[in-house]
């Protein structure tokens, strides 16, 4: 466990996100794989896996209500030096992920049809959606318990050993998808749902090493059946938290579907195109998405200790990393963005309609770098309304008008991604305005003065 009340706001940050990011950098390497090898099978095996992000930024919103929530209380809890209250917040939240996850994957499995063929541009990409969901939904379960597991060691400070789990079950995960995609050792080629269940093989390592690290003897916080039993008011507590940050993964993810829904009349290459280019999004964010990750638990523990100053270090300090690394990776997305795509599937349209989404996506990411930023500025506070409401007006100010222009003659793509554009620079505004508002409020009275040292008796 770490004490991030003492020593430098920024030098914690940098470190934490140092760790983070070295598994963000892994799971990069895995998702730009598993693109690559779906590539090899078509452009409507790449539609019908890319069907899954929606579903994804779903389950994400919902680990997010509880990983955010247990993030949040525990390394309050440890600023204030509460290790009890901090392994009753541990095991509370690892059981209500479990129900959660449960009665979420087989609500999930049930609908993966009905769901695969709404949003497909065609039978055959319905069809490889559902082959690819059938093996996806039960590791997308297993990351309930994972993520519950993950959130408590982020509020200790705590991610080497975990970094070094993750980063295992990454490498196992990119070693498994081609060889039973293409049944290289089995000689029974699964296809898409080779990729589904090498991702379904490498949580459960991931889960099962996570159980390990935490029932050795040094763990600071330890499982406890007893603490299992369901406390209504902790979970309201740890939801009350959480929920607004998983609102804003499920505003996401409403934004994904709609995406789909609006292209889905250009066919499968612009849905393909689309895919790619949101999967390369996702990848080239892991690196603030890990700054960001390693802003909540700086802030969280010094807010619990009354350190409002460090506060507010701790947004300036990431917000500047944050504004570094995405300006690296918009200048590489203005201008390699046909070579990117290209790597994941060479088809001219696929290409034409993808390279089009990241040359003009590229100019959200200085405002959604930080946008991740102070949202998780706000979780270590313990309030993430503020966050949730800037996402919803970004989502009323893009669904509108797309549907709108989607109707209109002449109608092309580009609209709707310069909509974003503009739709994320308003979110940006409303949420700094949110900060600063919540930094005076709350700030003041979540100041300490620094004990002075006492004089040794003589």
């Amino acid at each position: 466990m770490k004490d991030l009340t003492r020593g430098p706001v920024g030098g914690h940050v940098l470190q934490l996100a140092t760790f983070i990011a070295m598994t963000m950098f892994f799971q990069t390497l895995y998702f730009l794989a598993d693109l690559y090898f779906v590539g090899r099978l078509g452009k409507e095996a790449v539609a019908g896996v890319a069907l899954a992000g929606g579903v994804m930024m779903l389950v994400l919103a919902l680990t997010q209500s509880l990983g955010v929530g247990a993030t949040s209380l525990i390394s309050q809890a440890l600023g204030r030096k509460d290790h009890r209250q901090a392994e009753l917040v541990f095991n509370q939240a690892l059981a209500l992920s479990n129900l959660t996850g449960l009665l979420f994957g087989l609500w999930l499995f049930a609908l993966r049809g009905a769901y695969s063929r709404w949003l497909a541009a065609d039978p055959e990409t319905a069809q490889l959606g559902v082959e690819y969901l059938t093996f996806f939904v039960p590791a997308l379960f297993l990351q309930f318990p994972l993520v519950a597991m993950g959130a408590a060691l982020r509020g200790m400070g705590d991610v080497k050993v975990p970094t070094a789990i993750q980063v295992a079950t990454v490498v196992l995960n990119i070693m498994l998808a081609p060889t039973l995609m293409f049944g290289w050792l089995t000689r029974h080629p699964l296809g898409v749902a080779g990729a589904a269940l090498a991702s379904l093989i490498a949580v459960a390592v991931g889960c099962v090493a996570f159980t390990a690290y935490f029932r050795r003897a040094k763990s600071p916080l330890r499982f406890r059946a007893a603490d299992w039993i369901p406390r209504l008011g902790l979970w309201g507590a740890i939801l009350r938290i959480g929920l607004p940050a998983g609102g804003e993964f499920a505003l996401m993810s409403v934004y994904m579907v709609l995406v789909y829904d609006i292209i889905r009349p250009f066919g499968a290459a612009a849905q393909a195109g689309f895919g790619i280019g949101i999967r390369i999004v996702q990848s080239l964010f892991l690196p603030v998405v890990a700054i960001a990750f390693a802003t909540a638990p700086v802030a969280g523990q010094n807010f619990g200790a009354r350190r409002g100053e460090r506060v507010r270090q701790a947004f300036y300090s990431a917000a500047s990393l944050s504004v570094v690394t995405m300006a690296a990776l918009t200048l590489l997305c203005r201008l390699a963005a046909a070579p990117l795509v290209r790597v994941f599937n060479p088809d001219a349209a696929v290409v034409a309609f993808g390279s089009e989404y990241l040359r003009i996506i590229a100019w959200n990411f200085l405002a959604s770098g930080i946008v991740f930023v102070s949202s998780s500025v706000f979780q270590g506070m313990g309030n993430t309304l503020p966050p949730l409401g800037s996402s919803s007006v970004r989502l009323l100010l893009f669904a509108g008008p797309a549907y709108a222009l989607s109707r209109r003659p002449g109608f092309q793509l580009w609209h709707l991604w310069y909509l974003s554009v503009a739709s994320v620079t308003v979110q940006l505004a409303v949420n700094l305005w949110l900060l600063h508002r919540e930094f005076g409020r709350k700030l003041p009275s979540a100041t300490a003065p620094v004990p002075q040292p006492v004089a040794a008796e003589t």
